[in-house]
């Protein structure tokens, strides 16, 4: 459990910087994602107290877990004014999308996430592709339908596979990459009857490497962090449905982060900000990069998960304070460096995942995964009595670090096999 004091914040300036001492921080979420940023702020010397809500097993060892579900934004901002929080942090993308962030600044509540205007940019697909064409950044050939019955005549008319998006926030799971015409038709079928998907995009199908690029940013300034390597589908090969992620690398060497920035992320963030709805936050750009040169597939308005299990073990310096300065708008590229090394996240999945996870079935030998080079991620997990047990569909991140890539997979696919639930599901060509 994490020291919990009283606040007694006090903001100072040390060299441009915002610190701010005996901080109090709310941290919004409970995935995996949430448990790494909980242990990262965990190492600031800025840090007092840490509240999760909800959290997860995992979290409750860095601080104090609160039961408010991510869906209830007056209930979460509530907390955060109570108990004069000197920093709120949103995780997942459906409380940015829906307003939390506008609701904690109208409370003169700092937070660091952006405003649901600006965190369009991931819950409107064809949103985001306006906002690129805008902005001038290359990405795939697209075109949005109202309804599924027009996109499914758009397709049998061009007789080629699309690449099928939900328009909305789909938890991850809102994308398509059919191989034929028929496919893509069935596609459009079924995503086209869930909520995310009362609008569909059809996007042109690409081919070649994906990489996933984040960045801090203060609504104009943006920080990239170490380039990483999702791995979406479920099964060995990229076989089998797409998923929240089932594995991630990094960094990625023969990526020029600086060249990423400048002509695919700096674009968006101004652009935004001659909108009137600068971004504040952790901005996420799925990129792929074909024969003809990189394009942009996706943004995100969140730190990547499980991108964040491997990038941000390659971090070095005040994380916490970074993530105070950028909420403050005053962020300082140099202000964190990467720390040398490569990680390499292994996720652990329930059975089922990613229909119809199973919850509820014991998880052994995690006391296990407790070493420098080692480390392991809650995300769907919970506590019944005392055992351990599966509580969603990707259950458990497991990070390698390692001098080289090969020995960070090693030491992650050690430890996946010391840990056991039943009928748990993980690939095991992760970083190939």
């Amino acid at each position: 459990m994490g020291i919990i004091v009283p606040s007694i914040a006090v903001v100072q300036s040390f060299q441009g910087h915002v610190i701010i001492r005996g901080m109090k921080v709310l941290l919004i979420g409970s995935g995996g994602r949430e448990h790494t940023l909980a242990w990262r702020l965990a190492q600031s010397p800025h840090l007092d107290r840490l509240l999760i809500a909800p959290g997860n097993p995992g979290t409750a060892r860095l601080g104090q877990n609160i039961a408010i579900p991510v869906t209830d934004l007056d209930a979460l901002a509530d907390l955060a004014q109570r108990e004069a929080v000197d920093l709120v942090i949103v995780g997942p993308e459906d409380p940015l999308v829906h307003g939390l962030v506008d609701r904690c600044l109208a409370r003169g509540i700092p937070a660091f996430g952006p405003t649901a205007a600006a965190a369009r940019i991931e819950g409107s697909k064809s949103f985001a592709k306006t906002l690129m064409r805008e902005a001038g950044v290359p990405t795939a050939a697209a075109y949005t339908f109202e309804s599924p019955a027009d996109a499914a005549a758009f397709v049998r008319k061009s007789a080629r596979p699309w690449v099928v998006k939900a328009d909305g926030l789909a938890q991850g799971k809102g994308v398509v990459v059919p191989d034929d015409p028929a496919a893509t038709l069935a596609a459009i079928e079924r995503l086209g009857t869930t909520a995310a998907g009362t609008r569909l995009v059809l996007e042109e199908r690409l081919y070649g490497r994906e990489i996933s690029v984040l960045a801090l940013c203060d609504g104009k300034t943006l920080l990239p962090l170490p380039p990483a390597r999702d791995h979406k589908r479920l099964r060995d090969g990229d076989q089998g449905p797409n998923t929240g992620g089932m594995g991630a690398v990094a960094p990625i060497e023969d990526v020029d982060v600086a060249q990423m920035v400048a002509q695919y992320m700096q674009p968006v963030v101004d652009r935004l900000a001659a909108r009137g709805t600068p971004f504040c936050g952790s901005l996420y750009a799925g990129l792929i990069l074909t024969d003809a040169g990189p394009l942009v597939l996706e943004f995100n308005a969140r730190f990547g998960d499980p991108e964040a299990q491997v990038v941000l073990p390659l971090v070095e310096g005040d994380f916490l304070a970074a993530l105070a300065d950028a909420a403050a708008g005053r962020l300082d590229p140099g202000m964190l460096r990467r720390r040398p090394g490569y990680a390499a996240c292994v996720v652990l999945a329930a059975a089922g995942y990613p229909d119809a996870p199973r919850r509820g079935d014991p998880i052994y030998g995690t006391e296990t995964v407790a070493t420098s080079d080692l480390l392991l991620f809650h995300a769907g997990t919970a506590q019944r009595d005392d055992t351990l047990v599966t509580a969603g569909g990707r259950v458990l991140g497991v990070t390698g670090l390692g001098p080289n890539m090969q020995a960070a997979l090693d030491r992650a696919y050690g430890a996946i096999r010391t840990i056991d639930f039943a009928d748990k599901q993980y690939r095991t060509d992760i970083g190939t």
